[in-house]
């Protein structure tokens, strides 16, 4: 009987379920099998709704949808050009590196595809980019940025596996920096291979596009060192970040009606914040069962006699994160996933904040990993491109970001380096 109600779940969800109905549906199955009262999912559910970390999650959401609207990409594109648009590969630069900063500041690749992916990808064929790499470029760079500050994913992952969301902002820094700086490294290579024309430096220009962006360019670093000098919290940071936004909207740049525009925009962020707390809700219960039933010390028994090094866990870590990058959203992921692997990862002596910048690095390279990936259906939708199209395209992007990714993984300084400052 259970069997059969675990199959039909499986099926469901391949027909459409949304997934936080199948984590629940999991979850009331397993405690049901292990004789535990229902009341236990909404004994997490009310110890969600205490944790003060998360107010930071509907707070930043509101800045990033404030931010997608109107001319801030423009403008950070704008930017970007006056300051790299000379290097050889510029334009391929200043993709990418907009890309990565629209992602931190909004929290959504999704959202940075189709923002910038309609302004970037017209201007890149333009300028006699291949079709295939300026495909790739986009298609990859919508999940770049997820390591930097106010990374929604980190703040989430910080409250599941307890560690100091303080230091996941800053262990993220470098090995974000390295997933961008690599692709970056490439679109000069092949601007020069393409020997492609680039205007020269005008300060004139940077300048004028620094004071058009001036506003909203600081957002990421004021963060970091807000939290970094102790002047502020996560929370207390995410809280400044809305204020800020909606001043710089509605007095600075008048693009959003504080009457008209600015209730709209948070109604359309709290649907989304619904939705992340409706899964945490879900993947709590379901973790509550897993807890019970001992699955992670079965795991942990079972990867014991498969794999008997820390170099080995960390290589089949890996490839199951990328695999569930593919399959699954960024939230559930997190919420589903890092419970179940935090035991095993501590067995093995990683670090927890080490392990949550492996885990987005996974993350975001399966959005990216044919054949499932969700970036590569976004970017099909929003560019006009048959999906098989990307497959072969974003090809080279993902063999450069795996190898980021092992540098990522088997150099822990790289991550935990800034961390070890932070006092």
């Amino acid at each position: 009987m259970i069997m059969a109600i675990a199959i039909l779940i499986i099926v469901l969800v391949i027909f459409g379920l949304p997934v936080f109905a199948a984590i629940l549906a999991a979850a009331m199955l397993g405690l049901y099998h292990s004789h535990i009262e229902f009341s236990a999912i909404a004994i997490e559910i009310l110890r969600l709704s205490n944790a003060p970390v998360l107010l930071a999650i509907p707070l930043f959401t509101f800045a990033g949808y404030l931010l997608s609207e109107g001319n801030t990409s423009a403008r950070l594109v704008r930017f970007s050009r006056s300051l790299l648009g000379w290097l050889p590969g510029g334009l391929g630069v200043v993709a990418l590196v907009s890309c990565a900063f629209f992602t931190a500041i909004t929290g959504a690749t999704g959202v940075t595809i189709i923002a910038l992916g309609g302004l970037l990808f017209p201007a890149l064929i333009s300028e006699n980019y291949s079709e295939d790499f300026s495909l790739g470029l986009i298609t990859t760079s919508g999940s770049l940025g997820l390591h930097f500050p106010p990374s929604l994913p980190l703040i989430l992952y910080g409250f599941v596996s307890g560690a100091s969301i303080e230091r996941l902002f800053m262990a993220g820094v470098f090995p974000g920096s390295l997933m961008v700086g690599v692709l970056c490294l490439f679109s000069v290579f092949m601007g020069k291979k393409w020997k492609l024309e680039a205007p020269p430096f005008s300060s004139a220009e940077f300048f004028q596009s620094l004071k058009g962006a001036a506003w909203e360019l600081p957002i990421p670093f004021l963060i970091i060192l807000g939290i970094y000098t102790g002047f502020f919290t996560a929370t207390e940071a995410a809280a400044m970040t809305a204020v800020y936004v909606v001043f710089i909207k509605v007095v600075v740049y008048k693009e959003l009606s504080l009457l008209g525009d600015i209730p709209r925009v948070m109604k359309d962020s709290m649907k989304m914040v619904g939705s992340i707390l409706i899964i945490l809700g879900a993947a709590l219960g379901f973790t509550n069962y897993l807890v019970d039933a001992f699955i992670p010390m079965k795991v942990l028994t079972f990867l014991q006699g498969l794999v008997q090094s820390k170099l080995g866990f960390l290589l089949l870590l890996n490839f199951f994160l990328i695999l569930v990058g593919c399959v699954m959203d960024i939230f559930s992921a997190i919420l589903v996933v890092v419970p179940l692997i935090m035991p095993l990862a501590a067995k093995f002596g990683i670090n927890p904040i080490h392990l949550g910048i492996i885990f987005l690095a996974n993350l975001g390279i399966g959005y990216n990993t044919p054949p499932v990936g969700l970036n590569l259906f976004i970017a099909s939708s929003r560019l006009d491109q048959p999906v098989m199209h990307l497959y072969k395209a974003t090809l080279p992007f993902l063999a450069l970001l795996i190898i980021a990714l092992l540098i990522i993984t088997y150099w822990p300084p790289l991550s935990l380096f800034l961390p070890s400052l932070l006092r």
